[in-house]
């Protein structure tokens, strides 16, 4: 198997951007336009397709590098769709492993079926309608977007057409027609034992067309990375690790498929002030010693941004919670209730009056110091 990942010059967990943008520049370097009669060109252009074709389709590279995996690496030739004898790996598989354990063919194919789901693969492979892939990012959200609900926005980034070529992967005022070899589908079949594969046209590429100079954009694939600013609908009372589905805001569909889906993975920001458990609001709030022997009342702000009146009772201990109903998280039809708890504060420095104000609270009450 060809090593798609040197041909590109890439690293084994290089991203797709990284992908993209090595193939990009090679394409350029060894397009045959820019070589013309350079037949070693020609070769390594086709090859640069073809690692580009696999690495940058996920499903593709996963069976790719689940192949390289167990031992392929060092055959020659190239991936499923791009010239791979598959044949040749399931005659293995089946001589070394179904032979030597007493296993049939019945068996060996269920097994090839299930580790490389070759059924899908091939089904991806075909030049239909398909789907555009799902995106997933991580988003902060403020601690009152939160509680409250509201909207933000997030910056996406997704593969869009090219706005210079309209995904056609042509210059403009290019020359395109009709691929000869494969009539426009941009894929041939062949048939080898008891299997048949599609592929890439080696004409065309997998475009169906012939595109006599590729667009400066985007490299010849139809299409460029961008970053979009999505509104995103944050309900009321969402918590951290809430999950936001907005539907067609994924990557774009190819040949009509439809878009993907974004997801969007919630982590609300702390509060300094306000810390949540469930739907239930807790808050810790400092007292002076006086408050705390003689009661008091106090207004304590709320998660809803109005203030609400405590009562303090004469006596109250040092971390007394106090139970405020109905002044939480209003979530899915549920409202949580806050908790306060004092935290009674003693002064560090007191003058000669206080000291002996304090001696004779003491003596009164029989207190040893």
């Amino acid at each position: 198997m060809k090593d798609y990942y040197k041909i590109l010059g890439v690293s084994e967990n290089a991203t797709q951007d990284e992908i993209k943008q090595a193939y990009k520049k090679l394409a350029m370097k060894y397009h045959p336009d820019r070589n013309p009669g350079d037949k070693q060109a020609e070769e390594k252009f086709k090859e640069i397709n073809e690692a580009y074709s696999v690495l940058s389709d996920p499903e593709k590279r996963k069976q790719y590098d689940q192949l390289r995996k167990f031992g392929y690496a060092g055959a020659e030739g190239g991936f499923p769709g791009g010239g791979f004898n598959f044949e040749d790996i399931f005659s293995n598989f089946r001589t070394g492993f179904g032979e030597g354990f007493g296993f049939g063919d019945s068996f060996i194919d269920d097994l090839l079926n299930q580790f490389f789901d070759r059924g899908e693969f091939f089904r991806r492979s075909k030049r239909g309608a398909v789907r555009g892939e799902d995106i997933h990012i991580d988003v902060e959200v403020p601690f009152t977007t939160a509680v409250n609900g509201g909207e933000i926005y997030v910056d996406v980034p997704r593969k869009e057409v090219c706005d210079v070529c309209g995904g056609t992967g042509a210059k403009p005022g290019a020359k395109v027609t009709t691929c000869p070899v494969c009539n426009g589908s941009g894929t041939v079949s062949e048939i080898k034992g008891m299997f048949a594969f599609s592929r890439p046209c080696p004409r065309c590429y997998g475009r169906g067309k012939i595109i006599s100079e590729v667009c400066y954009n985007c490299g010849g694939t139809g299409q460029v990375s961008r970053l979009r600013k999505i509104k995103v609908k944050i309900p009321q009372g969402v918590d951290t690790g809430t999950t936001l589905r907005i539907r067609g805001e994924g990557e774009q569909g190819i040949g009509g498929g439809g878009n993907g889906d974004l997801y969007v993975h919630i982590r609300v920001q702390d509060d300094k002030f306000f810390k949540r458990k469930g739907n239930d609001i807790y808050v810790e709030i400092p007292i002076n010693i006086a408050q705390a022997i003689l009661g008091s009342r106090m207004r304590i702000k709320t998660i809803h941004g109005n203030k609400v009146e405590l009562t303090i009772p004469p006596g109250t201990q040092n971390g007394t919670t106090f139970r405020l109903r109905g002044l939480g998280i209003k979530s899915n039809g549920n409202v949580g209730d806050m908790y306060v708890t004092v935290k009674v504060e003693i002064p560090e420095k007191i003058n000669e009056r206080q000291r002996k104000l304090i001696e004779e609270f003491a003596k009164e009450g029989n207190l040893k110091y």
